[in-house]
């Protein structure tokens, strides 16, 4: 059974949306603050959209040829 959407929150904090796409926080932190991945800030809180982590690992997906 798979689990609902609902379950799953969307947006992450910068801990798990790091390990989300697997690097350290502080790549992370790099990739939002060079505006390669957007971010949404709550008071003092950084959160990364899981739909904004998905299309930055799609642009940088490299498919081989078969």
């Amino acid at each position: 059974m798979q689990a609902s959407p609902e379950s799953q929150p969307r947006l992450l904090s910068i801990e798990a949306a790091a390990s989300y796409i697997g690097v350290s926080k502080w790549t992370l932190r790099d990739l939002i603050f060079r505006g390669d991945i957007p971010c949404v800030r709550i008071k003092r809180r950084l959160l990364v959209d899981v739909l904004d982590l998905d299309a930055y690992i799609a642009r940088f997906k490299i498919q081989h040829p078969a």
